[in-house]
């Protein structure tokens, strides 16, 4: 599988790695050599998506008979395609005529081994949480301003609920506090600082010397009130009533202050000369062939190799 492939090119290469969305069949797989890769100091980590639907337009090939029926063996009939503005899930036939009427319509499609699956992926290590947010946009793909009520949010409830569900999930399965702080924060930062991204060596922990990103929430309570349904797509999370961003307080009283924006940007610093050097197969042959006087990269190869 592709997954393999990337985690051998990363340890031959001695790179970091990151598989994102991890989280469908064969993920297990994956993860457990992951965790043999870190074992031996490779810096590899992966996300896992706290969702059992995805989002995207009716019109796309993975909803398609082809692919969700055949290839991946979902059924229309068994609830999989939801239609989240007129509240319904979507039939076969209804699929294959929007995808050719509207194929840019959302719709959210649901993968039901999701479910069972994530009581396992709160309780691994070094797996994060990616909250894959979307773009605050109504039904009519206008953007929202700071004034616009939640309610006319349009789209996948993860923009609003994901941080929330996975404490409310590790919470109900009994995972140490920590472990779930770590999947949140700790290891991302851990994995991008090793990377030598400065940026993140500073954060994802409370200690002297950090930056002060800090989320304060009722660990007994906290929990996402999102859902798939159009108009409560946006609806925020309870029990987090401050947020600080930069030492900066963003959220407070559970509820968000407007104009305020203390987040710094996170990137490598720029180099005044770029490392790339482009491959050519001339150098490549002078450089990884056995000298042939001079002949190398100019058909004495080709003629060898025939």
């Amino acid at each position: 599988m592709g997954a393999n492939e990337l985690l051998v090119n990363a340890m031959l290469l001695d790179a970091p790695m990151m598989i994102h969305h991890n989280n469908d069949y064969g993920w297990w797989e994956i993860e457990e050599k992951m965790q043999f890769a870190r074992a031996k100091g490779y810096n590899v980590w992966s996300t896992w998506y706290p969702w059992d639907a995805g989002s995207g337009n009716v019109g796309a090939d993975i909803v398609q008979p082809g692919i969700w029926e055949d290839l991946m063996g979902f059924k229309y009939s068994d609830n999989t395609i939801y239609d989240p503005l007129n509240d319904k899930f979507l039939t076969r036939e209804e699929v294959l005529r929007m995808g050719k009427e509207d194929p840019a319509y959302m719709i959210i499609a649901f993968s039901p081994p999701r479910q069972k699956w994530m009581k396992d992926w709160v309780k691994l290590p070094h797996y994060v949480i990616s909250g894959d947010g979307m773009p605050p946009v109504n039904q009519k793909g206008e953007w929202l301003s700071w004034d616009s009520p939640y309610e006319d949010y349009a789209g996948h409830p993860r923009t609003a609920g994901t941080h929330a569900r996975v404490l409310r999930i590790a919470r109900e399965e009994g995972v140490p506090l920590m472990l779930t702080l770590s999947q949140l924060s700790y290891w991302s930062a851990l994995h991008l600082g090793d990377t030598g991204l400065k940026s993140m060596q500073v954060r994802g922990r409370i200690q002297e010397g950090m930056v002060a990103d800090i989320t304060i929430f009722d660990a007994e309570k906290v929990t996402e009130h999102a859902t798939y349904k159009a108009g409560s797509n946006g609806t925020p999370s309870t029990g987090i009533p401050y947020v600080l961003v930069y030492g900066t307080v963003v959220v407070k009283d559970s509820k968000v202050r407007k104009g305020v924006f203390p987040g710094q940007p996170i990137r490598f610093p720029p180099e005044e000369k770029g490392r790339h050097i482009p491959a050519t197969r001339k150098a490549w042959l002078n450089k990884h062939t056995i000298d042939d006087c001079g002949f190398a990269g100019h058909g004495h190869v080709e003629q060898i190799q025939k």
